[in-house]
């Protein structure tokens, strides 16, 4: 009897599994695409998805397409222009719910281009949650004329440079 319990507690229960779930498990990124460039900076787009029953925040990316990715809200500045910022706190997924990505709107800028991106191309970005865990996902590069929002805080960056 004593050997069957131990055995009996050694196994997973439904509730255990669910638990062990990381914010990665119940993330997808869909529809995902990165406007084509030849240099400078650009961004990334798609929907993100959350399956699960609590909210994931999406921290930080990287990519081996740019030096340097920051994850970016366009707002009316004062003056009432649209212009680019980092998103302090990184993109709230809610529970069941999503997040759309997309130009003139949230999204994901690589910034420093480490080559040219041209449509036909694939870029890979990793998304790091707010528990450690990460979400890669792969995406087309497309041509698109438009997103030629400003960067706040330096008016010389723009992400139409060379489209």
């Amino acid at each position: 009897m004593l050997a069957l319990s131990g055995c009996a507690g050694a196994a997973e229960t439904p509730a255990a599994t669910a638990e062990a779930k990381t914010a990665a498990d119940t993330l997808t990124m869909t529809d995902a695409w990165v406007k084509a460039s030849e240099s400078g900076m650009t961004g990334a787009f798609g929907l993100l998805e959350n399956a699960g029953t609590a909210d994931v925040t999406i921290v930080s990316a990287e990519t081996s397409a740019a030096s340097m990715i920051e994850l970016h809200e366009t707002v009316s500045n004062d003056a009432g222009d649209m212009v680019m910022q980092e998103k302090q706190g990184g993109f709230v997924v809610p529970a069941g719910g999503s997040v759309e990505l997309a130009p003139g709107a949230s999204h994901i800028m690589l910034m420093g281009l480490t080559g040219p991106l041209t449509a036909g191309e694939e870029a890979t970005v990793t998304l790091t949650l707010d528990d450690g865990s990460s979400l890669e996902f792969t995406a087309p590069v497309k041509d698109y004329t438009g997103a030629n929002e400003t960067y706040e805080g330096d008016t010389e960056m723009d992400m139409d440079t060379d489209n």
